[in-house]
């Protein structure tokens, strides 16, 4: 008897103290994350540290509806989309704050994703396709620079050839933006880099969507399906960038897995986990649609980490029904339709 309960403590012990040991790494790092949360029928941006200690309401307003937050590179500011208005006569803008939530102002109403270039200087943003609301992602038409320190706003260099874009994201060195298209620019569907300040366009021949690049420029992650979430080495440098060998996968069976964002250190990863939904319009200030999109309620969502493993030539998969703790920790746990996370480079607060 005592040999067997041995033998199940030899099994078993490594799970648990690597179920803590995730957590403690996460404790140690000198970041923390921003994300969307509905509370008090608001939405509202939250912070936290990256383990999910001192979560605190980032924007406390009750009548408006914060939604969508990047932050800037270097720490100091953070961008998102604010929804005033319900139906069609939604009016969503794109605004910028301070790290702490302080000094906000409004970058452009009629506009959605915004997203930071590698220098933080410039705030890139997607002009809405037309003044009435729709909530499908890809309801715009362009693609437009702020100036943060000037407040100066300009084109980008092909704006009049970008086409129902979403969700896109800034690579390190600067010179190229990924992005997904649907339904426009002549691709049914397709992730595609797009030259920062030029006309240049590759598709990067993966399905799937929202696609997010490396703070090191060497990797992109990217949601493959519903269920399923890449991540791979990217090849940018070449005379055609293009994804190489697959480094990880992240996978659960029935539950959506979106909104994968990288932390400053490439390693770990944070995205968003909850069952299908098609939102629940009792909620002021949502709609209804997939419940992954931005502004649609996701009952029982929550956020979580994982980090990438060690090279050793192999692809991981962490199966989210069948890893325990120490491939993967929950960092929310209130479901309140916890999304959209970014991580920001900034000491945690205790």
């Amino acid at each position: 008897m005592k040999r067997s309960l041995l033998l199940a403590l030899c099994t078993f012990l490594p799970a648990i103290l690597g179920a803590e040991e995730l957590r403690t790494k996460l404790s140690k790092l000198p970041y923390r994350l921003v994300y969307e949360a509905y509370d008090g029928d608001n939405w509202e941006l939250f912070v936290m540290n990256a383990d999910g200690s001192g979560k605190k309401n980032l924007t406390n307003t009750k009548n408006r509806h914060e939604l969508y937050p990047q932050a800037s590179p270097d720490g100091s500011m953070i961008c998102f989309i604010n929804d005033v208005g319900a139906g069609r006569k939604v009016v969503r803008s794109v605004c910028v704050m301070k790290a702490d939530g302080t000094d906000r102002r409004t970058v452009a109403e009629y506009a959605r994703q915004p997203f930071w270039s590698a220098d933080s200087k410039l705030l890139g943003y997607l002009p809405q396709e037309f003044r009435k609301f729709n909530i499908v992602d890809y309801f715009s038409k362009g693609l437009r620079y702020y100036e943060v320190a000037s407040g100066k706003d300009q084109a980008h260099p092909n704006a009049e050839n970008l086409h129902h874009l979403y969700n896109p994201s800034a690579g390190a060195k600067g010179k190229w933006i990924a992005s997904t298209v649907h339904a426009g620019m002549g691709y049914k569907h397709a992730i595609l880099l797009l030259e920062s300040n030029g006309s240049v366009i590759h598709n990067l021949q993966i399905g799937g969507c929202r696609p997010s690049l490396s703070p090191d420029g060497k990797m992109i992650a990217w949601g493959e399906n519903d269920h399923r979430i890449a991540v791979a080495e990217l090849e940018i440098e070449d005379a055609t960038p293009k994804v190489g060998r697959r480094l990880l996968n992240i996978f659960h069976p029935m539950d959506k897995i979106y909104h994968v964002d990288w932390a400053p250190d490439s390693v770990h990863l944070s995205f968003s986990r909850g069952l299908p939904s098609k939102g629940d319009l009792s909620k002021p200030g949502t709609h209804e649609a997939a419940c992954e999109m931005v502004g649609i309620y996701a009952k029982g969502w929550d956020i979580f980490v994982v980090a990438l493993p060690p090279d050793e030539g192999t692809t991981k998969t962490i199966n989210l029904s069948t890893s325990g703790p120490e491939d993967f920790a929950r960092i929310t746990e209130n479901g309140l339709s916890n999304k959209e996370s970014t991580w920001l480079n900034s000491p945690p607060k205790r």
